[in-house]
């Protein structure tokens, strides 16, 4: 089931000045969408405008009726005044997550991630990785139906990646979509269903790989190949 449409014709962070053009993909429930580009190509904003955080955008977004996600953003963001364990009630709350549920799930979670004894810590005082996780386990306390994750290995160890992986595989299972932008191309190769690719604001293609290598002159190739070699386009 498709549970989410975008169709951006343009868009940036004010009106005349484009930033991105032309991205239309979907993703569907249990299925993960890795989205790919270099640094500077325009996923990030991609991203923004699909949520609604461009302050500029034509085009659109259609989201399945009573669709709920989490967004886990590039950089890490926490209320400095908070604890972990605040910021866990603090969404349980405006999530209006039972008391009794988003606790339990709270603490298993915590406890997965190896924060559990973290959790009445200001997440300032953590190191990269460790807010990281936080992060994680803020975005899953929900359940929700849709997980955006802006480059989620940032500052991970290969335990803590390993971990992030499975729970991935977990909300897949559990019937989320996943949209997923990263630079760890080897591993979106191995676990997405399929692909954005963008440049320069915009989209060079989509959908499984085969068609992606296809459609980026990259058969037999990996998604590495898909990725515009900056010398050659400097030179041009």
């Amino acid at each position: 089931m498709t549970i989410l449409k975008v169709d951006i014709k343009q868009g940036g962070y004010e009106a005349g000045k484009s930033l991105i053009h032309n991205i239309a993909f979907s993703i569907s429930s249990g299925s993960i969408l890795g989205m790919i580009g270099s640094n500077g190509a325009g996923k990030s904003t991609t991203i923004k405008g699909m949520l609604g955080l461009l302050p500029f955008m034509e085009g659109e977004t259609d989201i399945a009726e009573g669709l709920t996600y989490s967004y886990i953003p590039e950089r890490q963001i926490y209320y400095d005044e908070l604890t972990l364990w605040e910021h866990i009630d603090f969404v349980g709350s405006v999530e209006k997550i039972p008391n009794n549920i988003y606790k339990k799930r709270g603490e298993e979670l915590l406890k997965k991630y190896r924060l559990f004894d973290h959790a009445h810590q200001f997440p300032s005082t953590f190191s990269k990785g460790m807010q990281q996780k936080g992060m994680i386990v803020l975005a899953l306390l929900t359940e929700p139906q849709l997980l955006i994750i802006d480059e989620p290995f940032i500052g991970l160890d290969p335990n803590a990646t390993k971990l992030m992986l499975r729970s991935l595989e977990e909300e897949r299972r559990r019937g989320a979509g996943i949209l997923m932008c990263t630079h760890v191309l080897d591993t979106a190769q191995r676990i997405c269903d399929e692909f954005v690719v963008i440049d320069q604001g915009t989209m060079l293609a989509s959908g499984p790989l085969e068609k992606v290598l296809k459609e980026c002159g990259a058969e037999g190739g990996s998604l590495y190949d898909c990725i515009p070699d900056e010398e050659r386009e400097g030179s041009e």
